[in-house]
């Protein structure tokens, strides 16, 4: 046979062998957690949201800007009347299309310009510019320039200028 267990012993200073954990202030400090990994989730998104939209903002920005040159030369060598230098910018599709002799009897018989304005560029279906060239007699006339991106350098060239 065998003995029965001693009987716990009497009076008030007897301790549990492993006392409970505490539960008073768990839901709080878990409230506490909750809304600082919250709070930094929200840092972290807001951070990459505005970095997000500045780079955004800067990649337009070139490309307006390298746009603007590229529509540039080829107007400034139109209105020097330089069509061989005009035709050199002219993306590959188009000087396919129409030869140096062509272009430039095509371009002598326009009216010469004094100055012009490049807008900004709009990248839809396709890649335009708007220009408004000045004549000298003070009339003015509001073109679009094509726009097509050369595969082997990347760059911008002009592939029309038309209304």
């Amino acid at each position: 046979m065998s003995l029965p267990p001693p009987p716990p012993p009497p009076g008030p200073g007897v301790h549990p062998p492993f006392p409970a954990p505490p539960v008073e202030g768990r839901g709080k400090r878990i409230g506490t957690s909750v809304g600082i990994v919250a709070g930094i989730v929200a840092l972290v998104c807001g951070v990459g949201a505005i970095a997000g939209v500045g780079l955004a903002t800067s990649v337009t920005s070139a490309l307006d800007e390298q746009a603007e040159v590229v529509v540039s030369h080829y107007l400034d060598d139109l209105r020097e009347r330089d069509f061989d230098g005009a035709y050199g910018q002219l993306c590959q599709q188009a000087q396919d299309a129409e030869s140096l002799a062509d272009f430039t009897a095509r371009m002598t018989d326009t009216e010469p310009f004094e100055s012009y304005r490049v807008g900004d560029l709009s990248m839809g279906v396709r890649l335009t510019v708007p220009v408004d060239l000045l004549y000298s007699d003070g009339g003015t006339t509001r073109l679009r320039a094509d726009l097509a991106q050369n595969r082997s350098t990347g760059k911008f060239e002009v592939c029309d200028l038309g209304e």
